[in-house]
């Protein structure tokens, strides 16, 4: 086995959807697979550059994995390790598995399995009971609210026609507050429809594209924005505008966190196809391939730990006058598109990652850009 690791590595190894990376006597990398090069989001030529123990958190128990290895000249396994740092993105816990190889002496492979990912689909989906669980307060708001809302201001605005000035600023300040809460209400509306979205196939870059003109050209002409794409991506089956929204509402969010006074705010847009990443449908044994990866990335000051668990959760947000709508409804619309959306922050690091379908043909085959 250790002979065919040695001759057909890139050929067995590369199409592994774990992170796989080999570790010489002395600590240094010599090689790693492309699902490693994505988990540490560096190259493989960056990485051969590397001890492990740069990769890790200082004192990291992966390190004992390997000398255990070493000396046992056996496969040693440890489960739910925590291999966090604020270069790696905060919390990652992982199940490490490591074996030696026969030739050189001293080498060993480790193969890392993230935890995370069974519980973050979980937790989508718990984000999805949420989002719809509202759906019902929308419709109700939208029919109870708004009509007795239309009363108050069409007799606030006959008050106002026979007030004085300072009566007027009480007449204004109702329709303002009215005028309010009807945005409100409209937008809770948006979990309320349960209509068929007319979906076809999209293609990401472009979406990512306009996405990026609308933001230069207002609220982010202040931050530099770095493309990270892969041109062979194939399309994505959904809805254009119902995209175009969710990354619209990612984007601002990141360039509200860097804050309009940051000198070096960046925002990343990246794109990877990611084989391997399936999720089964609730209520059924149909299992949903999610390839197509959809990242944006800030540098801002991240977002704290405590609300990371709910924050897909309507009503919870970090900003003072934020409604705590807009990630709910980015969960909702994902979730309508049978993807999955996650949060990875730390400080100067906040990933948004979108795990999505992609289109097939006829045949199930998938179809490439």
């Amino acid at each position: 086995m250790n002979r065919g690791f040695e001759q057909d590595g890139d050929a067995i190894v590369n199409v592994l959807p774990l992170p796989v990376i080999t570790v010489d006597a002395e600590g240094l990398i010599t090689q790693a697979n492309i699902a490693a090069e994505s988990f540490f989001e560096t190259g493989l030529n960056l990485l051969r550059r590397q001890r492990l123990s740069e990769l890790l958190p200082f004192g990291s128990p992966v390190i004992a994995v390997v000398e255990e290895v070493r000396q046992r000249g056996a496969s040693v396994s440890e489960y739910r390790v925590d291999i966090g740092s604020p270069r790696l993105g905060g919390s990652r816990i992982v199940d490490v598995f490591a074996t030696p190889l026969a030739e050189p002496r001293g080498r060993v492979v480790l193969m890392l399995q993230e935890r995370t990912i069974a519980e973050k689909m979980d937790r989508q989906l718990t984000h999805r009971g949420a989002a719809r669980s509202i759906t019902a307060l929308g419709s109700m708001l939208a029919h109870e609210i708004k009509n007795p809302l239309s009363g108050i201001r069409g007799a606030a605005q006959l008050l106002e026609a026979t007030a004085n000035e300072n009566d007027r600023l009480l007449t204004r300040l109702i329709c303002d507050e009215s005028d309010r809460i009807v945005k409100l209400v409209e937008r809770m509306e948006v979990f309320g429809e349960e209509r068929p979205i007319e979906r076809g196939p999209v293609n990401i870059h472009d979406v990512l594209d306009h996405v990026k003109r609308l933001a230069v050209s207002g609220f982010a002409r202040h931050i530099r924005f770095v493309e990270e794409y892969d041109p062979s991506l194939p399309p994505l089956y959904g809805n254009r505008d119902q995209l175009i929204q969710v990354l619209l509402n990612l984007v601002k969010n990141a360039a509200e966190a860097i804050g309009p006074d940051a000198v070096d705010g960046e925002i990343t847009l990246a794109t990877a196809f990611r084989p391997g990443v399936r999720m089964q449908i609730r209520g059924s044994e149909e299992r949903l391939s999610l390839p197509l990866e959809i990242r944006v990335r800030d540098n801002g000051p991240g977002v704290p730990q405590d609300l990371l668990p709910n924050l897909f959760d309507p009503f919870v947000t970090t900003k003072a006058q934020g409604t705590g709508l807009g990630l709910a409804l980015v969960a909702k619309v994902i979730g309508d598109h049978g993807g999955i959306v996650e949060c990875e922050s730390a400080p100067r690091r906040t990933t948004f990652r979108l795990l999505m379908p992609m289109l097939l043909a006829h045949d199930g085959r998938a179809t490439r850009t």
